[in-house]
């Protein structure tokens, strides 16, 4: 039976999606047929005390193309669910990294609906429910928890390629708001572990064969004229992007993409952007009205053409 707990922890987490009504429920569990992996075998590095166990539970105050959406809090024993395509396999796959602002996870909205999409397009999708919340805050969050998270699940895919039938050399990784900053945090800084070596996954490459990232922030300062974050290095190594912005985004302004696409262009990585006038921010793959929610059509289009998926 679901319980109600006091509202007033689970909104100061909720940053992006203040005044939501809320009711925590369980941990999260994934659709049936699913299973959810530790990503750690052991001792989980860098391991914070968070307030309570893992709860989830619908988000219903602000809804999404007329739906809820569910949120995940307090989440200290990050896993993966792994969500093999439906149609004949490309061999690809993508990493998921759900957004809610370092503190919660917008776990159906921003990560298993995208995983519909993904396997529907004939790739392997892997969800991460990665640890939130952030013990770092600031302007430039470097959330290291999560980073190290991001880095065990891609060295892990890629250790289990031939089971999960992935190729390891198309790799992606998506991920929308705070997923979307971890997802450039992943694609320019992988050259080091920020945890000790475990076992043999981690000595796969975690960088990513392409990225796909999604209204992102922490990406600009505005207090230097929205210049790129110091903490976000781009080199020739950085993996083909492609980025995607709202204009009118009330919480990550649009100059998050601007400045990192134009970091991207200076260091001659492929990148591809599109900017709308209009959407707002955390629509996910919801479709509504706005032009700017027909993106997966854009996105499947730009995979074809850096030869990640087949016509």
């Amino acid at each position: 039976m679901a319980r109600r707990t006091g509202c007033t922890t689970i909104i100061l987490v909720l940053l992006l999606f203040s005044g939501i009504p809320c009711i925590a429920q369980t941990a999260w569990q994934p659709s049936p047929g699913h299973s959810q992996l530790p990503i750690w075998p052991g001792a989980i590095p860098h391991a914070q005390a968070v307030k309570g166990p893992e709860t989830s539970g619908p988000a219903s105050k602000r809804l999404v193309a007329g739906k809820p959406w569910t949120f995940v809090a307090q989440v200290s024993q990050p896993t993966l669910t792994v969500y093999p395509p439906r149609n004949r396999s490309s061999g690809a796959a993508v990493v998921v990294f759900p957004g809610g602002g370092y503190n919660v996870l917008a776990m159906d909205l921003e990560g298993s609906e995208a995983c519909d999409w993904v396997t529907s397009s004939g790739m392997t999708c892997v969800l991460l429910k990665y640890r939130v919340p952030c013990a770092k805050s600031g302007p430039y969050r470097n959330c290291l928890t999560a980073l190290q998270d991001a880095q065990r699940t891609l060295g892990l895919v890629r250790h289990r390629a031939a089971e999960w039938h992935i190729d390891p050399h198309r790799i992606g990784v998506l991920g929308f708001s705070a997923g979307g900053h971890m997802a450039v945090a992943l694609s320019t800084q992988f050259e080091q572990r920020l945890y000790p070596a475990v076992d043999a996954a981690d000595a796969e490459s975690c960088r990513p064969d392409f990225a796909v990232v999604l209204y992102p922030g922490h990406l600009a300062v505005p207090e230097k004229d929205f210049a790129l974050n110091p903490d976000i290095v781009v080199t020739g190594k950085t993996p083909p992007t492609f980025l995607l912005h709202a204009q009118d985004d009330p919480v990550d302004p649009v100059e998050n993409s601007l400045v990192y696409f134009s970091a991207l262009r200076k260091a001659g990585v492929p990148a591809e952007m599109h900017l709308y006038i209009e959407g707002g921010h955390a629509f996910g793959l919801r479709r509504t009205a706005s032009p700017i929610t027909r993106w997966p059509d854009l996105l499947g289009a730009w995979l074809q053409s850096i030869g990640m998926t087949s016509p």
